[in-house]
């Protein structure tokens, strides 16, 4: 019984990436990790990480995918790797003596309560429905930018303004919004 084996196929070979072009990506991808992580010093330090790890080598771009995705997935491992150390470890042992009879444990879920759900759904159709209230430049820039989560230069693009105006535009519909 003479079988063939196919050769596994050869990993493709990690494709330079200039510093420059890489560093461009850098606004995208701390916009990014700010929108995930709530906190632009985190943000900020989890693209370093990123920019770390392609530049040591531990990460090597072999041109499967556009430079941005690939940082972008790198980023997100990243994002995961800090919410996994940061959260909170519980040991089913913790405060339990070997002399104590209780045994009872308790244990608070991580996930919210269904009361907790029921009133973020309330507020969020609440936010919509006020998202929807407002003035045509104001609500467009907010459901593109912030709600379909495209590029700035896109956005901008697709409105015919400028960066500037476009900020203007988020911020007046935020403090509509918030009033």
């Amino acid at each position: 019984m003479n079988a063939v084996l196919a050769a596994p196929a050869a990993a493709p070979l990690p494709i330079a990436i200039d510093w420059a072009e890489m560093v461009s990506h850098r606004d995208a991808l701390v916009r990014f990790a700010q929108r995930r992580l709530l906190d632009p010093v985190l943000a900020e330090d989890v693209v370093h990480d990123v920019f770390e790890a392609v530049i040591s080598g531990r990460a090597a771009f072999a041109g499967r995918s556009a430079l941005r995705s690939w940082l972008t997935a790198i980023l997100k491992h990243k994002i995961v790797d800090l919410v996994r150390q940061r959260a909170p470890l519980h040991s089913l042992h913790q405060g339990v003596d070997d002399d104590e009879s209780d045994t009872s444990l308790d244990i608070e879920c991580p996930q919210p309560r269904p009361d907790e759900v029921a009133e973020q759904r309330e507020r969020l159709a609440q936010t919509m429905s006020r998202i929807a209230t407002l003035p045509a430049g104001l609500r467009d820039a907010v459901q593109l930018r912030l709600l379909q989560d495209r590029d700035t230069d896109e956005v901008c693009a697709a409105l015919s303004i400028s960066e500037d105006n476009l900020f203007v535009r988020l911020h007046r519909a935020r403090r509509q919004l918030s009033a």
